[in-house]
């Protein structure tokens, strides 16, 4: 069940960013300009591929921070002086969605 909730936020997300930059070239087009394929194929293309950068690392974060997590309340039962190390590895695997994000952004620029 939490593998598919995983896939589903991840769809989601990516499904949003495509939809929002199909939307942002439409509009920067313009309404009366000539459609140029390539433009338009270049933007699509772009948009494909941020959607697909987010949703790859936010699935990929989501399962280092499962992995991480659990095995760090592990850690801290045990020995309650391995929090700072734990939230650290934690905050690695989270660090994976946040770049993520930010290479999509750097490619809807380009478009």
């Amino acid at each position: 069940m939490m593998k598919r909730s995983r896939w589903m936020i991840g769809a989601v997300v990516a499904g949003a960013i495509l939809l929002g930059a199909t939307a942002l070239a439409e509009a920067a087009q313009g309404a009366g300009t000539a459609v140029e394929p390539a433009s338009a194929y270049k933007a699509i293309g772009l948009s494909l591929a941020a959607a697909f950068s987010v949703g790859m690392s936010i699935l990929g974060a989501g399962y280092a921070v499962g992995r991480i997590g659990s095995a760090a309340i592990g850690a801290i039962a045990e020995k309650p002086e391995l929090l700072p190390r734990a939230m650290l590895f934690v905050a690695l695997g989270e660090g994976l969605a946040v770049l993520g994000f930010a290479f999509a952004i750097w490619l809807l620029l380009r478009a």
